[in-house]
């Protein structure tokens, strides 16, 4: 009679989660349940063509324009002046304009009272306008000497409805030539608030000057241009 060696059984272990004393073990998942993750996109990506297609357009549009350029400088670099040789001359006409702002009140009321020691400030600073004007290509190196046919300057208090402590000044420039008179509108408009900064510096120190600009330009081949 032969004798079988009997096999020792193994159990395999438990697959539940250990128990840990106040935790509801029963309500965990199986660990037999195994989670796959999805490490892809199934959400099909669009593409907004209209937007591409607008954004090339823009691009090859600004590709077509002429690169700007500054007319004073030659290809070398260096600052010159312009020629206007071949030019037809037309008609020309720029306005510029600034303000004079006081710290007080009191420097407007002098003035209209005529009773600032220099004298009458807003004659003398129209004359101090039409001055530069015609010494502009004395002061700004690269300007052409222009034949000026009217230059007009208005130096003026703001209206008692507005600021009492403003002045504004607005010059006029004209002429028949082959280049503009920006800078000449530009020059009247600045001198004559710095001829009103003098004369009123004794009784105010606080006065800014600003807002200097070209507020018309017409003529030539750039045509009319208006500041809005």
């Amino acid at each position: 009679m032969s004798m079988t060696t009997p096999i020792n059984i193994i159990p395999a272990p438990s697959r539940r989660p250990l128990g840990v004393p106040g935790v509801p073990t029963h309500l965990l998942a199986s660990a037999t349940h195994h989670h796959q993750l999805r490490l892809f996109s199934s959400t099909t990506t669009r593409y907004n063509d209209d937007a591409e297609n607008k954004d090339e357009k823009n691009e090859n549009e600004n590709k077509n324009k002429p690169t700007p350029s500054l007319t004073h400088i030659s290809p070398s670099g260096s600052a010159h002046m312009v020629s206007i040789a071949s030019k037809p001359p037309t008609a020309r006409i720029a306005k510029a304009a600034c303000t004079i702002t006081f710290s007080s009140p009191t420097p407007l009321r002098l003035i209209r009272a005529s009773q600032m020691k220099k004298g009458d400030v807003l004659a003398t600073a129209r004359i101090a306008g039409i001055m530069a004007a015609k010494r502009t290509p004395d002061i700004v190196p690269l300007c052409h000497p222009i034949l000026l046919s009217h230059i007009g300057v208005e130096v003026e208090p703001a209206s008692e409805a507005d600021d009492e402590t403003v002045m504004r000044v607005e010059a006029t420039v004209e002429c028949e030539g082959k280049t503009g008179v920006e800078m000449e509108a530009l020059t009247a408009a600045g001198a004559a608030a710095l001829t009103v900064y003098d004369m009123c510096k004794a009784v105010d120190k606080g006065m800014v000057v600003g807002g200097l600009r070209v507020v018309l330009k017409d003529g030539g081949k750039s045509g009319r241009w208006e500041m809005p």
